[in-house]
């Protein structure tokens, strides 16, 4: 859970987000995730493994695509930040009834971690809603969650019309 310090990414005019939604999404994205991060250096956790713990604890035990869902992460991305933290002895491996399944929970260390980690985690959060305000977070929860729901639906339609192109030209074939 070592790692270094980072700077702050600006872009080159600190005044200017792209009009391009997904890039202005991911760069303000890194620089509030540097922000978590150097709050929660201290713990040594980053904030992506502080959001796993937290998930894995409010679930008790946690599957892969409990995780994936919780998250909203790739299973590669999930797979390797599980593998780390099971590494470093706060995530293990659960028994789970289906023996395909791949279920994690937290170690009585991983458990000291998190609360470790929690304050500090409230600390960002503080540092970024009174800049903010609460009433705007509310704002861009809301409209975030309406984003959010946009682009998994755009994405499942865009699935599932992939394969019914593919149906259709397996038959032609």
């Amino acid at each position: 859970m070592s790692r270094q310090i980072t700077k702050p990414t600006t872009g080159q005019d600190r005044g200017q987000l792209s009009p391009c939604v997904c890039n202005t999404l991911r760069m303000v994205s890194r620089v509030v995730t540097q922000l978590y991060d150097d709050c929660l250096r201290p713990s040594g956790l980053r904030v992506t493994q502080f959001s796993i713990l937290a998930a894995v604890a409010r679930l008790g035990e946690a599957s892969l695509k409990q995780l994936e869902d919780e998250l909203a992460i790739d299973q590669t991305t999930l797979t390797r930040s599980l593998a780390l933290l099971e590494r470093d002895g706060v995530l293990e491996r659960a028994a789970h009834p289906d023996g395909r399944i791949k279920a994690m929970r937290l170690t009585a260390k991983g458990r000291r971690a998190l609360e470790a980690a929690r304050p500090l985690w409230a600390q960002a959060q503080g540092k970024v809603l009174r800049e903010l305000d609460t009433k705007a977070w509310a704002d861009a929860q809301r409209r975030l969650t309406r984003l959010h729901h946009v682009a998994v639906k755009k994405r499942q339609l865009g699935r599932e019309g992939r394969r019914v192109h593919s149906k259709r030209r397996r038959v032609v074939d």
